[in-house]
């Protein structure tokens, strides 16, 4: 498993003491600690985390809260630690986006399988999120060009295959990407 730089929130400063010694023998690093949801959505945008272990009950702000901001923020996955199993935590727990959930006592034996699985399911989402990003992008600037491909064809009365080519032609003279151009003709006619 990758070696992560991990923050640990917990308001018990024991919990956070025992859960730094597992992880540093097995050479992570732990690069911050806090004691309440307020501390962890504050170091996790400070210092930037590839894994967040956290409480769920504190004061102030609980782990679940902090949970969701981190996960809507895409900043780290974040493995829950709870002295208690109970059903509607792990729902609220779930809810929020969280791809792990351990009961203490934490042993070693199941907090690393825990870490890495939530830490490759993490980046396995950030994958398809790019991917979506992408897809996203690409339909935009699909339309952008078929909107501002049907300006060309009417002003020029062109067919749609030779006002493509008169906009690629434009696009390499002008070293412009056809959606810089295509902007650029809706622009000009409010389109």
């Amino acid at each position: 498993m990758k070696k992560l730089n991990i923050l640990i929130v917990d308001d018990e400063a024991l919990i956070r003491m025992d859960v730094k010694e597992m992880l540093t023998e097995a050479g992570h690093t732990v690069i911050g600690e806090g004691a309440s949801g307020e501390d962890a959505i504050q170091l996790t945008r400070k210092l930037h985390p590839d894994f967040i272990i956290m409480d769920v009950k504190m004061p102030g702000m609980g782990g679940i809260a902090a949970a969701k901001t981190i996960i809507e923020e895409g900043i780290a996955p974040v493995l829950l630690l709870t002295a208690y199993s109970q059903t509607d935590i792990v729902e609220q727990a779930n809810d929020a986006g969280v791809l792990a959930y351990l009961v203490k006592p934490i042993r070693e034996e199941q907090l690393f399988p825990a870490i890495d699985v939530a830490y490759e399911r993490f980046k396995e989402m950030q994958g398809l999120n790019k991917e979506l990003e992408n897809l996203k992008s690409s339909l935009e600037t699909r339309k952008l060009l078929d909107r501002a491909k049907g300006i060309i064809m009417d002003t020029y009365k062109l067919n749609e295959k030779d006002a493509y080519r008169k906009m690629q032609k434009y696009c390499m003279n002008k070293r412009i990407t056809m959606k810089q151009l295509a902007e650029s003709i809706l622009s000009a006619t409010n389109k």
